[in-house]
């Protein structure tokens, strides 16, 4: 059985991983060459817009899911037309607008900060009257760890933003004085099967994940019966099939929803060596139809990115409970080239290796960034 995959990046990669001890075979298309699932699979190259390149692309899978979310949806649409897509076309629609997102999220009952759509100048003016400072001005489409998207401190910050982003569809969110960051990570079947994964803890730096702990610590249980509610009214509006992910907001004792992604996600890196069933081979199970794996965590677990850097792994390895996940990627300034895995059976223990992962790490600077 072959699954066509849009996007050939590392979360590609990892779900071809998964797929391969249960006997899936994978094809993904990507418009780069050098694309990370192409190490592991066939990769077509080619524009997602190209129907030539999708016909070429389509003949003989069984279905197709997607590791990208910016995937023309037009594109996915003319494939669903042809043969099974999951998660539903609807689901990356609303994903790939942050104010549709916000305006559906809304419309569920589900608390997100206050936000203003922005066209034009005035429309930014009016809008900070409503959020005050600060706020955070984004684009509404493609940004992504922390791209198209400028904190507004005061209003000397206004005009400098508005001349980078102005010009394009964008939002204008009030800035949440959050206590920290989480997620929620569910899975739901094509037979409507439903599971959730414990909430994780999320560390960023630059707009960039960093560090992300799992189970969440000192989370009361109404918190994950809170977060599944918001994962579970998405997905049923949805009719979802396979991984989301909604990003959420810990606001005084309260949470708030800030993006989802109808895919596997960076935040659940961790369920690879740390939890019952991964995410990857759960979101396979969901979109073939097939039972879904235990969500529960395997003891404590920290995922830390790789970020332009490249650690010893001998070093990395040596540290009981250290999973090293390289994605065949050249080191660049900002970018994801791999991530850690550290899983021990106590929080304490956990902890502890986190300080000789940390140390570890400090002994590898990041690429410099590129000058002039």
């Amino acid at each position: 059985m072959q699954i066509g995959v849009l996007g050939g990046g590392q979360l590609g990669r990892m779900l071809a991983l998964a797929g391969y001890p249960l006997g899936l075979r994978f094809r993904f298309l990507d418009p780069v060459a050098e694309a990370p699932a192409g190490q592991v699979a066939g990769l077509v190259v080619g524009d997602y817009a190209d129907e030539t390149v999708l016909e070429r692309f389509a003949e003989g899978l069984e279905l197709i899911t997607y590791e990208f979310e910016n995937v023309p949806v037009g594109a996915v649409t003319w494939l669903a037309e042809r043969l099974s897509v999951y998660p539903p076309p609807a689901a990356l629609e609303v994903a790939q607008d942050r104010l549709a997102e916000k305006t559906f999220f809304q419309g569920l009952g589900i608390p997100t900060p206050l936000f203003y759509a922005v066209q034009t100048h005035n429309d930014l003016l009016d809008g900070l009257e409503r959020t005050g400072y600060p706020a955070l001005l984004k684009t509404r489409r493609l940004g992504y760890d922390g791209k198209g998207q400028k904190l507004l401190r005061s209003q000397a910050d206004v005009e400098p933003a508005w001349a980078q982003l102005g010009g394009q569809p964008l939002i204008l969110e009030a800035f949440v004085p959050f206590e920290r960051e989480l997620s929620i990570l569910s899975v739901r079947s094509r037979s409507g099967q439903v599971a959730f994964y414990p909430l994780v803890e999320n560390h960023h730096t630059g707009g960039i994940l960093r560090k992300s702990l799992a189970p969440a610590p000192a989370t009361p249980a109404r918190l994950q019966h809170e977060a599944e509610s918001m994962a579970f009214r998405v997905m049923e509006k949805l009719d979802y099939v396979g991984v989301l992910a909604i990003e959420l907001f810990e606001v005084e004792g309260t949470l708030w929803a800030n993006e989802m992604a109808p895919r596997v996600h960076n935040s659940g890196h961790w369920t690879i060596e740390g939890a019952e069933t991964s995410q990857f081979e759960n979101h396979l199970r969901a979109v073939l139809g097939w039972p879904l794996g235990a969500t529960e965590a395997r003891g404590h677990s920290a995922m830390l990115n790789l970020i332009g850097q490249r650690p010893n792994t001998a070093r990395v390895l040596e540290i009981p409970g250290a999973h090293l996940h390289w994605y065949g990627k050249a080191v660049r300034p900002g970018r994801k080239v791999g991530h850690i895995t550290l899983r021990a059976a106590a929080l304490d223990d956990l902890e502890a290796g986190l300080k000789k992962l940390e140390a570890v790490l400090a002994e590898t600077p990041a690429a410099a960034p590129l000058t002039d």
